[in-house]
């Protein structure tokens, strides 16, 4: 299947190896599939390029902005909620299994670019961050907030910086004589404490923290990924595009051993028990072109899995 980017004025996000993530799902013309992160519904568009009469998708996504991308077509259904909700929505809506789940854990462009949401240090906004407005926590009230122990955990478990301490007690010292409540004060605040050789990179780790705790990411993809066994069919396939080594090792183990640690089980002949099958021994990383028609795909890792009947589980 050979999928065009769409033009830079309709862009509201380019989907990383949108082919490649369409195809690992193997999809059956009457089958029933869910996008569990919707944004502006590149995958689904695909997935439904790929679906007969009888098919049937769900789109997923907690940010109302999604709501305006949903898609005209009868065989689709725009939900708005996290995807770690999904095994109600299922039952709402009458599903009892999907043939096929896909899930791109990148943030859309649109995030970035709307200065508004406070994503990006680009541009002096309001500290806000959020992915759900309605959702009370914003970026400006955790940096407020937050303890010295606290904010130096979130740096630590979400960047990979070498000194995150002394970037949060920077942070401390600004807020200590002026409230950070704008995307410009934080990167003020911060910069003191970065490597001038790396600051953007660095930043842009900082920014990635916060918005990860904001928005409650790492919990939602855990509770997400637990669900996804009873939410597919045996056979089924879950496609999971990550960006960030966290969210990367987390899916990882998850479609290796069943379990987000990693943790191998092993039969009496020690062969691995998992209700996993990856479809690719390594992840799928995008080509050489795709990079450079799409910069932003970079360091995505595209992993794929299938969920073995009972039966034939290692």
């Amino acid at each position: 299947m050979i999928l065009k980017f769409p033009s830079m004025e309709e862009i509201y996000h380019i989907p990383a190896l949108l082919s490649e993530a369409v195809a690992g799902l193997d999809i059956r013309p009457d089958g029933v599939y869910a996008d569990a992160t919707f944004g502006g519904g590149g995958h689904s568009r695909a997935i439904l390029a790929a679906l007969g009469p009888e098919g049937r998708l769900l789109g997923f996504d907690r940010d109302l902005d999604a709501m305006a991308n949903a898609i005209d077509d009868p065989r689709f259904t725009f939900v708005r909620s996290d995807f770690r909700y999904m095994p109600n929505f299922m039952r709402y809506h009458g599903i009892a299994r999907f043939d096929g789940i896909l899930a791109d854990l990148g943030v859309s462009f649109h995030h970035f670019d709307d200065a508004s949401r406070g994503f990006s240090f680009r541009t002096d906004a309001p500290l806000d961050m959020r992915m759900n407005r309605r959702a009370p926590l914003t970026a400006a009230t955790l940096v407020a907030e937050a303890s010295e122990e606290s904010l130096t955990a979130i740096l630590r478990a979400y960047t990979d910086l070498k000194r995150p301490r002394e970037v949060v007690r920077a942070l401390l010292k600004a807020r200590a004589q002026s409230p950070v409540t704008t995307t410009g004060a934080l990167a003020e605040a911060v910069s003191p404490a970065l490597n001038p050789k790396n600051e953007k990179k660095d930043l842009a780790q900082v920014f990635q923290a916060l918005r990860i705790e904001v928005n409650g990411e790492m919990d939602a993809l855990r509770r997400f990924l637990l669900a996804t066994p009873d939410m597919l069919r045996p056979g089924g396939r879950l496609a999971i595009l990550t960006y960030h080594s966290v969210e990367d090792r987390m899916v990882k183990n998850f479609m290796r051993c069943g379990n987000l640690e990693g943790r191998e089980q092993k039969d009496f002949f020690g062969h691995r028990i998992s209700p996993w099958k990856p479809v690719t021994r390594t992840p799928i990383t995008p080509s050489h072109e795709e990079i450079e028609a799409n910069p932003r795909s970079r360091s995505a890792k595209l992993r794929i899995a299938e969920l073995l009947t009972p039966d034939t589980r290692e």
